[in-house]
């Protein structure tokens, strides 16, 4: 009865460190990234793709309510799998940092800067007591002096770079399909194919336009970009023609 109180004990606490090094409240956030919404990006040539699966309660539902795509800055943008109400939150802390960067600085935020901070915020809730981690993972996708970024970050407040990854529901079935497809002379045009791909290689019912959101950030005008209905249409409808 005393170990098994022990346990528990690790498993509560928050800041406490099992004798094995874990952290159990981690562990658990990082499953409960593993329950959202499919979130895929794509580093190409000439600009990042992100892509998010929208999953609604209700055919009465509303899809486009369902945010999991962010502009955070004018060449940034976050993709979030996990928690909706611990991503706003981390969301609206790199607006933050993007605007403080701009205020102090005159000048836009770098991928990786903004990556940073935002690594701290989450990490600093890893070692609080009376807190827990944010469950949630984000892909941090956006232009840095014309080059491409893309990194994930996790629940444990670490950031890794990426030319192509995914998080969420099924990310290791979507991980080996991104594998599969990945070419170092992408497009943006093909990035968008490539996600949408590797989305419907999981899917285990019909895939449309409005069950993902998708979003660019192009090194020409280093602008986020919402990537409309139709335009996912037309990639789907090419993607089924190819698999016929």
């Amino acid at each position: 009865m005393q170990g098994q109180n022990q346990q528990q004990a690790y498993d509560r606490g928050t800041s406490i460190f099992s004798p094995d090094g874990r952290l159990y409240q981690v562990e658990y956030a990082r499953e409960a990234v593993k329950r959202g919404s499919a979130c895929v990006g794509i580093r190409t040539t000439d600009g990042v793709v992100l892509a998010a699966e929208i999953n609604t309660r209700s055919a009465l539902m509303e899809s486009s309510s369902v945010e999991k795509l962010h502009k955070t800055d004018e060449h940034i943008g976050l993709a979030s799998a996990g928690h909706a109400a611990d991503a706003r939150q981390l969301v609206d802390k790199a607006r933050q940092h993007a605007q403080v960067e701009q205020w102090r600085y005159d000048q836009p935020i770098s991928v990786d800067t903004l990556t940073t901070a935002v690594c701290d915020d989450i990490q600093e809730y890893t070692q609080k007591g009376g807190t827990r981690p944010f469950g949630v993972g984000l892909l941090v996708g956006g232009i840095d002096e014309g080059e491409p970024r893309l990194f994930e970050v996790t629940p444990a407040g670490t950031a890794s770079e990426w030319r192509a990854t995914a998080i969420g529901a099924k990310s290791d079935d979507l991980q080996s399909a991104l594998e599969e497809q990945y070419r170092a002379n992408l497009s943006l045009d093909d990035g968008i194919h490539a996600v949408l791909r590797a989305i419907e290689s999981v899917k285990d019912d019909e895939f449309s336009a409005t069950d993902v959101s998708v979003a660019t950030i192009d090194t020409d005008s280093t602008q986020y970009e919402m990537v409309n209905e139709e335009t996912v249409a037309e990639h789907l409808g090419d993607i089924s023609t190819l698999d016929e």
